[in-house]
């Protein structure tokens, strides 16, 4: 689930936003890729997973809820869910850490 926030009207920095919400930064050790994680539990899944990205003044917010690691070695893809009730709570959680204008 995406959500797209005009950076000109945000009152920080969208990195601070997610540290507000909870979430952790995270740097995947393969490909390098900057990610944001916020845990369900005490273990590492099930987590909600958010790849933030810029574009033309932008902050694209892209969520979605990982369910559980690749179940056999050499696997990048798992079980994840990127629609649904529980990922539409949590995108809403984020939007209320912020006054935003925002669109789908």
């Amino acid at each position: 689930m995406k959500l797209i926030l005009d950076e000109n009207l945000l009152d920080q920095a969208p990195e601070q936003l997610m540290r507000q919400a909870g979430y952790n930064y995270l740097v995947d050790r393969n490909s390098g890729q900057e990610s944001f994680v916020r845990p369900l539990a005490r273990g590492y899944y099930p987590r909600f997973h958010l790849y933030l990205e810029r574009q033309n003044g932008q902050a694209i917010l892209n969520l979605h809820l990982d369910q559980k690691q690749a179940s056999y070695a050499g696997a990048h893809a798992h079980n994840a869910e990127y629609d649904g009730e529980t990922v539409e709570q949590e995108m809403a959680r984020i939007k209320s850490f912020t006054n935003n204008i925002f669109k789908f």
